[in-house]
């Protein structure tokens, strides 16, 4: 499709203007960052004949996924949350840093301060039927010396795919727990055999995948935050 000069003139002024760009005040990155996602988003629109029909189904899409708090699903659902970390593999292999164990994303249903135990904790309070779950490890540096009292921050999801705090039926910080590693380095947790899950099946997130031919299933997994002081924080999971 051509694009005529004058029209594309007023576009430039339009996204300048749009974006804070011909304005003095405000985030000069922030500003550029804009004026680039504006400027792409108006070439997609171009490029497609984007109709006024199509681009107000995808305003009150975002209606839909800001009022149902699904913003940080979808971002992981589209692999954006996964970008980040191959851009952080990118950035220490470039700086000629060795990696330990490979970092995943953190997923959306983190939740801090989770109760603190030494060396062991159990996860689940007790309340669910399930197969018991034993989890242990232990925390080396690169080249296999033992981490003395490195913070393992250890949730997953019950036998429903639930999460607590997110899932109302379940008890404050249930299976979540942060371990302290002894001197050998090593941690341990008793838990229960979690669930697969998927997105919520009448939420916004699984009507855009599904319209993109994928489902919206993970298979059960656990989430791991490791950190020690002069370390760098290790985001991880195991399935």
């Amino acid at each position: 499709m051509s694009v005529n000069p004058v029209h594309q003139t007023e576009l430039e002024s339009l996204l300048a203007i749009s974006s804070g760009l011909n304005s003095t005040g405000g985030n000069d990155r922030l500003k550029n960052i804009m004026h680039q996602l504006l400027s792409d988003l108006c070439k997609t629109i171009r490029q497609f004949d984007v109709t006024d029909e199509e681009f107000w189904v995808a305003v009150n899409y975002l209606n839909e996924l800001g009022g149902r708090q699904e913003a940080a699903l979808l971002a992981a659902g589209l692999g954006l949350e996964h970008y980040l970390d191959i851009r952080a593999d990118e950035k220490e292999a470039a700086s000629g840093h060795e990696v330990g164990t490979p970092r995943t994303i953190e997923g959306p249903l983190y939740v801090a301060n989770a109760p603190l135990s030494e060396g062991f904790a159990r996860m689940d309070d007790g309340k669910e039927q399930a197969e018991t779950m034993w989890l242990q490890g232990q925390v080396t540096d690169l080249h296999g010396k033992p981490v003395a009292g490195a913070i393992v921050d250890i949730w997953h999801a019950n036998t429903l795919g639930g999460y607590s705090f997110f899932d109302q039926s379940q008890s404050e910080y249930n299976l979540r727990r942060r371990v302290r590693t002894g001197d050998d380095g090593r941690y341990a947790v008793r838990s229960i055999v979690p669930c697969g899950y998927g997105c919520p099946p009448d939420g916004p997130t699984q009507k855009l995948l599904t319209a993109m031919g994928r489902h919206g299933n993970r298979p059960a997994h656990v989430h791991f935050f490791v950190s020690a002081p002069g370390y760098k924080h290790l985001t991880t999971q195991i399935n």
